[in-house]
């Protein structure tokens, strides 16, 4: 499926098709204001993303949106974007609209979530070989944008402009016999400026395999990768406690611990006390709960109208710069400074597209994953 596909409205749901012939057919041409918003999330708050895909997407159409910036942290029920112009100009790209902020939004929630709980050690996102290989590089550009320092997919980090991440793969040290074996063929080939981290469960123990890696590379050895499967890994804290001892009684007090496998950030709380390199997060980000959002009509030709449930007319989401406090008003209601602090109210939601053009040139990733963070540090979310 390419862009056209879904540009020219072959990926929507068969009742906006029917809607839209319906409309044609009667020369039904009304304008309106859609509002997007989540009414539940699991967390009680999201990460706002897809923006700069669904500006591709609309481009050159005639109509205008108004959207909190991508990497925006949003409550339930926060209006994080809104489309206006006449309905049947893009009723058939809801369904595409949907899909763009719904999975890469919640990708960057987990991600971010995971980045809380790691505090400052090194993240990254190996989970691109979970998901179909033709949305891998949304996956990772959303792990990144949620707070993932670096990526392990080659095109996802090419996307990024940044360099893939990675260790070695069990299969190198199997195929090659044993792990002193792959380590010194992985220190023969690749790159120097490549960190030289060994995976440290295939065959044996993971402390003694620890100590094998360290004694085969010395002070080339940057870390080494626990990813021992469940079936086999006990206490997995003590098992960590044990190899840093082990290192550090011989001498390699500078190798680094990195843990991978089944982690999430639950798993990360209860291993960070013991882990100083980072975490390999995969399935658990890759496989994110999407974020449930819908698009509601809440205005016609000016006239505010909404479905039972929603709150219809346009909408200022306004935030304290002070207090980061939340409030949603009318669009025609002037506002003031914060009820609960007397700082300044900003106003979330601007205008990214005018008629078909976009406003003003995109964040880069990077320039998105400073913001993400800003908030984080600002909201002091906890983890739950």
């Amino acid at each position: 499926m390419n862009f056209e596909d879904i540009r020219s409205g072959k990926v929507t749901d068969a009742y906006f098709e029917r809607t839209h012939r319906i409309l044609e057919t009667k020369k039904i041409k009304k304008r309106i204001r859609a509002e997007f918003t989540a009414k539940n999330l699991t967390s009680g708050w999201g990460i706002f993303t897809g923006l700069e895909e669904i500006l591709n997407l609309f481009e050159g159409l005639p109509v205008s949106i108004r959207s909190v910036p991508e990497g925006s942290i949003f409550r339930p029920f926060q209006p994080v974007m809104e489309i206006e112009g006449l309905y049947n100009d893009f009723d058939v790209l809801e369904t595409a609209v949907l899909g763009l902020m719904c999975q890469s939004s919640g990708v960057a929630t987990k991600s971010a979530r995971c980045r809380i709980a790691a505090g400052n050690l090194k993240l990254l996102s190996f989970g691109a070989r979970r998901m179909h290989p033709s949305i891998s590089p949304m996956i990772e550009r959303s792990s990144y944008i949620g707070g993932c320092d670096g990526v392990a997919l080659v095109k996802g980090a090419e996307m990024l402009n940044i360099p893939p991440v990675g260790t070695m793969p069990h299969s190198l040290v199997i195929i090659l016999g044993s792990l002193s074996s792959a380590l010194k063929a992985f220190d023969e080939v690749i790159e120097k400026d490549v960190p030289r981290v060994a995976i440290v469960d295939t065959f044996g123990d993971e402390k003694f395999e620890a100590l094998e890696a360290a004694n085969c590379l010395h002070d080339r050895l940057d870390a080494v990768r626990i990813d021992t499967p469940s079936s086999r890994r006990g206490n997995l804290s003590e098992i960590l406690t044990e190899v840093r001892w082990e290192l550090n009684q011989a001498g390699f007090e500078k190798v680094k611990l990195f843990v991978s496998g089944g982690i999430d950030e639950n798993e990360i709380l209860k291993l960070r006390e013991f882990v100083d390199g980072g975490f390999g997060i995969g399935t658990s980000i890759s496989s994110a709960s999407v974020i449930d959002f819908s698009m509601d009509i809440v205005d016609i030709d000016g006239n505010p109208v909404s479905k039972k449930g929603k709150l219809s007319g346009g909408k200022h989401l306004l935030r304290c710069d002070d207090c980061f406090s939340e409030e949603i008003i009318p669009i025609g209601k002037p506002y003031g400074d914060c009820d609960l602090c007397g700082g300044e109210m900003s106003q979330l939601l601007s205008t990214v597209m005018e008629n078909g053009e976009i406003k003003n040139s995109l964040p880069s990733a990077k320039e998105i994953q400073n913001y993400v963070l800003l908030q984080i540090d600002r909201f002091s979310l906890d983890i739950k």
